[in-house]
């Protein structure tokens, strides 16, 4: 799948700047396009793997470089003001080459949750490329503001992207990490997501042959629809020392046919379980699996621990599981992990508490900003003698 990323802001501009220094070390040789842009000089500054022609630094005669805060309003004007500025930098880099435009940004704060949908907008008009948004929702202790912000970034998204992505950062919790270590964390859950997904209609390694091939065609048709999704993920090491010696044996055994389909009735319960993990475990943001219009599974590993009738069980559980019949599958071999790993993109989902309880707070967050205000001018007002009358 070939994406042109573009990270939006300080919490996109880090998941894209971890993207690149994970595809970099593996040497996958994903076709990439990726593009930085802030309204804070200093948050640009400190992106390590996106080369610096590929940051883009907008609102420097309103904000001069300092960032728009928590105004997600004052973002999107920012985006709209410079749209020329990123759309020219895109069309530089080229986007004949691309299967879909990806967009990632933080929804609390003020530049992505305000500008992402402003580009989004402008993309959906501009290109026939699907747009995505990898949109990451802040969790309720971070306050009500930016439970406002979130919620209407999320509206103003889902008119204009072809599906959005949610991370729920506030169910991402993890036992003794700081605020900054959780939120570093959770990007590394992000990209690793990310990075199987890029996996998808990409060649595979020499002399590898993926056995039910997952196309960027697929992967655009389960997202197809608009709406919400929320992906799972889940690994296993590849083969535990007692699994080695038992393929060792059965190898030596490969007449004695009760060895050889006991080992492969394992191999695929244990493909059939891992996919189970991934769409019942921790989803990035949780949600009632029936509710979901669409699945798509894609398991990536060592080609000898990849098997296909376990995948084909894998897809027909999850048929039963959600309320549509879309259900997609398929594998990707590779010898640079010891891991095999299982990706469940559940598209379209639509019971989601963690969006309800979002649209609760964000009204509390506007009824209170609305009260305040009214309270401040009504003491205000009151500092002067009655008799003196107001303008108009």
């Amino acid at each position: 799948m070939r994406f042109f990323a573009i990270g939006f802001g300080q919490a996109g501009g880090k998941i894209l700047d971890l993207f690149v220094e994970n595809e970099k070390k593996r040497g996958a040789g994903i076709k990439l396009h990726t593009l930085a842009v802030n309204t804070a000089r200093t948050d640009l500054m400190g992106l390590k793997h996106i080369p610096m022609k590929d940051r883009i630094l907008i609102g420097q005669t309103i904000v001069k470089g300092h960032g728009v805060g928590t105004d997600n309003r004052m973002g999107a004007k920012v985006a709209q003001d410079e749209i020329e500025t990123i759309l020219n930098a895109i069309d530089e880099k080229g986007t004949h080459d691309i299967d879909a435009f990806l967009i990632i940004a933080g929804l609390g704060g003020g530049t992505g949750s305000g500008g992402s949908p402003v580009l989004a907008r402008y993309l959906s008009e501009m290109y026939s490329e699907p747009v995505y948004a990898v949109g990451i929702l802040p969790a309720p202790e971070e306050g009500k503001l930016y439970s406002l912000n979130a919620a209407r970034s999320t509206i103003t998204l889902l008119k204009y992207v072809d599906n959005l992505i949610l991370i729920d950062n506030g169910a991402w919790k993890f036992e003794g990490a700081s605020l900054k270590e959780s939120f570093a964390k959770i990007n590394e859950e992000v990209v690793r997501r990310l990075a199987v997904l890029a996996r998808a209609g990409e060649p595979v390694e020499e002399g590898m042959v993926g056995e039910m091939v997952v196309d960027s065609s697929e992967v655009i048709n389960t997202f197809k629809g608009g709406g919400i999704s929320s992906i799972g993920y889940a690994t296993s090491m590849a083969e535990t020392e007692e699994e080695k010696e038992r393929r060792k044996f059965s190898l030596k055994n490969l007449f004695k046919r009760e060895d050889r389909g006991t080992y492969d009735e394992d191999k695929s319960m244990k493909i059939a379980s891992l996919v189970r993990r991934a769409a019942l475990g921790r989803l990035s943001v949780p949600c009632n699996i029936r509710s979901a219009e669409k699945a798509l599974v894609l398991v990536a590993g060592p080609p000898e621990h990849l098997d296909r009738k376990g995948i084909e069980k894998a897809k027909l559980w999850l048929e039963e599981q959600i309320s549509g019949v879309e259900v997609r599958a398929g594998d990707y071999p590779t010898r640079r992990t010891k891991y095999v790993a299982a990706l469940v993109v559940l598209a379209n989902v639509t019971d989601i508490p963690r969006v309800k309880q979002l649209q609760r707070l964000a009204v509390e967050a506007r009824e209170e900003a609305e009260g305040a205000e009214r309270s401040r001018l009504e003491k205000t007002l009151a500092l002067f003698d009655e008799d003196i009358e107001p303008l108009f």
